[in-house]
């Protein structure tokens, strides 16, 4: 597999008053295209941080992020609208859905971002919901309503997801569902998955594990035969 994302000697320093906090301190790993990544991490490790970085959401204070052989750190404001739209899929603990929006018309939405040929039933479908095309958030279930901010995440055909503890506010079975979803779009649609957790349970389905603390890389693992998120012991 090709690498896809690269971080080189990243640091990202936030400044109150006189103290500097180091939320990542030189920190240096690869991502291959269509992996199934977890990043592991207590409270405050850089997690958050390490995504905002890697979603053009936050600007590295030195070193280098790049992504299909592009640094991040060089484009322009109107360069990072563009990469965000065509390559970054964000999906976060709470969901973000328009609440005077159908799940439809939450997914079809992505048309005013992007210029991609967007089918929301066949998007609804690909995660169990084309029979609720038609219904608004607050008829939906929480893990419904991940499932609708997957879709369209997945709708405008981004080059990475990036999952923000995207199980959180999710019940055990629902948050399995969820996850296993994920995988199967690392598997199938050779999309490359990341995700932010402190459930150490999903490293054995990551195809590659970084553990974070305190801003720096602690360990990086890769699992040969990573395992599925419906086998494990939940």
């Amino acid at each position: 597999m090709s690498t896809i994302i690269e971080f080189k000697n990243v640091v990202k320093e936030y400044k109150t008053g006189n103290h500097i906090l180091k939320a990542m301190d030189d920190v240096n790993f690869t991502i291959n295209n269509g992996e199934f990544v977890v990043i592991l991490g207590p409270s405050g490790a850089g997690k958050s941080t390490l995504l905002n970085l890697l979603g053009g959401l936050d600007a590295v204070t030195s070193g280098q992020i790049i992504v299909n052989g592009e640094n991040v750190e060089n484009f322009n404001d109107n360069q990072l609208t563009e990469y965000r739209a065509k390559n970054v899929g964000f999906i976060f603990q709470f969901y973000n859905l328009i609440p005077n929006l159908t799940a439809l018309e939450n997914v079809e939405l992505m048309k005013d971002i992007v210029d991609v040929d967007i089918d929301g039933l066949n998007v609804l479908d690909s995660v169990g919901l084309k029979e609720h095309a038609n219904q608004f958030p607050a008829q939906l279930s929480g893990g419904e309503q991940q499932r609708v901010s997957i879709a369209r995440a997945v709708a405008k055909q981004p080059t990475m997801l990036l999952c923000d503890e995207p199980t959180g506010a999710l019940d055990s079975k629902t948050g399995v569902l969820i996850l296993s979803l994920l995988q199967d779009m690392s598997n199938e649609k050779n999309t490359t998955v990341i995700i932010v957790t402190h459930n150490a349970i999903l490293a054995e389905a990551a195809d590659k594990v970084i553990r974070i603390k305190n801003g720096q890389i602690e360990d990086i693992g890769v699992n040969e035969n990573p395992r599925k998120v419906t086998d494990l012991e939940w």
